[in-house]
C-alpha cells in the first residue's frame, strides 16, 4: 500500500471518488457535492486558508486501486489555544482494513507532526464546526446537508488508534406532526408579550445588517466555549452565497431587545434531500433537476443548523420566543415534516435541556476524538463545559 499527497487532477479526482468503493452497498450515504468538498481545500474559497493550511493523501493498495483518504489542516487561530498545539484530521474514508486505516492517519500524524503539532481532532472540517464535523456512531440514517456519515467500522479503528472521546455531539429530531408540550409555548407567550422585545427573520436585502448583528451575537454567545476564536464576516457572507439557491429567509430569525441584536436561529431547508440524487454532481442537467425537486418540495426536512443567545439573555425563554415566530411560518409549509436540530455538544447542556424541553428525540450520535501524539502525555483530555451560569459571568 502506498499514501500519495493529492497534488494535481487526478488524484484530486481519487481522493473525491475514492467513496463510490467505500459505500457502494450503503443505501443510506448521500455523496456531497463534489464542488463542495473541493472548496474546502481551494485557498482561493476558503478562507480558513488566511491563518492556515491544509494537505489531502489518498491510499493505494498493491493493484494501485485507491482504498481510502485523509486530510490534515492547522488552523492557526486555534491550535495553539490548547494544552499542547493540536491539529485537524478528516474527510476520512476507508475500506474495512485496519492496516490501511493506520497508514492514513499515521500520514495526517506526520504532517501534523512537522509543522509543530503534538495532537490532532478528528474527524473535522478545516472551516466551520456546522459542517463535516465529528464521528457518527449513532443513528445510521440518510443524513442532513453537512452531517458527516460514515460507516460503523471506523470507530473501531479511531480507538484502536489511539484516539479518545474530546466531547460527543447529540443531534435531536422534532416530528412538526406532533405538538410541542404547552409548557414550551406558555413560556414563548410570555416571552413574546413582553414589548422590549421584538423578532425579525432574515431577508437579502438587508443581509449586511443581519450578518453584523450575528457576529455581535455570537462573539458574546461563544465566549465560553472552548478555545473561542471571533466570528469572521466574510465566513457569513460566503455561507449566504453557497446556500442561496436553497435557503428560506423566513427560516432564519434573529431576536432584539430595544434594538439591540440577542439571539439567533439558523435553519435551512435540507437539500441533501435533493443532493441525494446526483452522486455529487452539479452539472447542467442536474441544475435543472434541482429546480424540479425543489419545485415538487422534496425538502421535507429543515435542518437548525446554529442557534445562540447572548449570554445576559440566556435562560430567559429567548429560544422558545423564535420558535414561537417560526410556529406561523412552518404552518404555511406543511410539506415541512420534520426538524433537526444538530448538533449540540455535551459540554452544552443548556442547549441539550433546550431540545428536551421541546419533546425532541436522538436521532443522531456522532464522537469528536482527539489523539495526543506524546503516548506519555495522553491524560484523557475532555472539552470543557460550558457553565450553566454564563448570564452572570460578565457582572463578576
Amino acid at each position: 500500500m502506498e499514501i500519495i499527497p493529492v497534488s494535481n487532477s487526478q488524484t484530486a479526482r481519487e481522493f473525491l471518488n475514492v467513496v463510490e468503493l467505500i459505500y457502494k452497498d450503503d443505501r443510506h450515504y448521500i455523496r456531497p457535492l463534489d464542488e463542495q468538498i473541493e472548496e474546502i481545500f481551494d485557498p482561493s474559497s476558503n478562507d480558513y486558508f488566511k491563518h492556515g493550511q491544509a494537505q489531502r493523501f489518498i491510499l493505494r493498495d498493491d493493484k494501485g486501486i485507491t482504498i481510502g483518504r485523509v486530510s490534515a489542516f492547522i488552523n492557526e487561530k486555534k491550535a495553539h489555544g490548547f494544552a499542547q498545539p493540536t491539529g485537524g484530521m478528516g474527510f476520512f474514508e476507508c475500506i474495512d482494513n485496519q492496516e490501511a486505516a493506520f497508514l492514513l492517519f499515521n500520514s495526517a500524524k506526520d504532517w501534523l507532526a512537522e509543522r509543530g503539532m503534538q495532537a490532532m481532532d478528528g474527524p473535522i472540517n478545516f472551516g466551520e464546526n456546522d459542517n463535516f464535523w465529528g464521528l457518527l456512531i449513532e443513528g445510521f440514517t440518510p443524513c442532513a446537508f453537512g452531517m458527516q456519515y460514515n460507516p460503523p467500522y471506523y470507530q473501531s479503528f479511531f480507538e484502536a488508534y489511539g484516539f479518545s472521546n474530546y466531547f460527543e455531539q447529540v443531534t435531536n429530531h422534532l416530528d412538526l406532526q406532533k405538538p410541542f408540550p404547552e409548557r414550551f409555548w406558555s413560556i414563548a407567550r410570555r416571552v413574546v408579550s413582553r414589548p422590549d422585545y421584538t423578532f425579525r427573520h432574515f431577508t437579502r436585502k438587508n443581509s449586511e445588517q443581519f450578518i453584523a448583528d450575528f457576529v455581535n451575537v455570537y462573539n458574546d454567545a461563544w465566549q465560553y466555549h472552548d478555545n473561542f476564536t471571533p466570528m469572521d464576516p466574510d465566513t457569513l457572507r460566503k455561507s449566504i452565497r453557497e446556500a442561496d439557491s436553497f435557503m428560506d429567509e423566513e427560516l432564519v430569525w434573529f431576536a432584539y431587545h430595544k434594538d439591540e441584536p440577542i439571539a439567533f436561529l439558523v435553519m435551512f431547508p435540507d437539500v441533501n434531500q435533493i443532493i441525494r440524487h446526483f452522486n455529487g454532481k452539479m452539472n447542467w442537467i442536474n441544475q435543472i433537476r434541482f429546480l424540479y425537486y425543489k419545485w415538487r418540495h422534496e425538502m421535507t426536512r429543515a435542518r437548525v443548523v446554529i442557534m445562540g443567545v447572548k449570554t445576559r439573555y440566556q435562560r430567559l425563554g429567548i429560544e422558545s420566543g423564535i420558535f414561537y415566530n417560526l410556529r406561523d411560518v412552518v404552518a404555511k409549509k406543511p410539506y415541512f415534516k420534520e426538524l433537526e436540530l444538530s448538533w449540540v455538544g455535551d459540554f452544552n447542556p443548556k442547549m441539550r435541556a433546550l431540545h428536551e424541553s421541546m419533546g425532541a428525540e436522538l436521532g443522531k450520535r456522532h464522537i469528536t476524538y482527539r489523539y495526543i501524539f506524546d503516548p506519555a502525555k495522553r491524560q484523557g483530555q475532555r472539552a470543557g463545559s460550558i457553565p450553566l451560569d454564563t448570564k452572570y459571568r460578565k457582572e463578576e
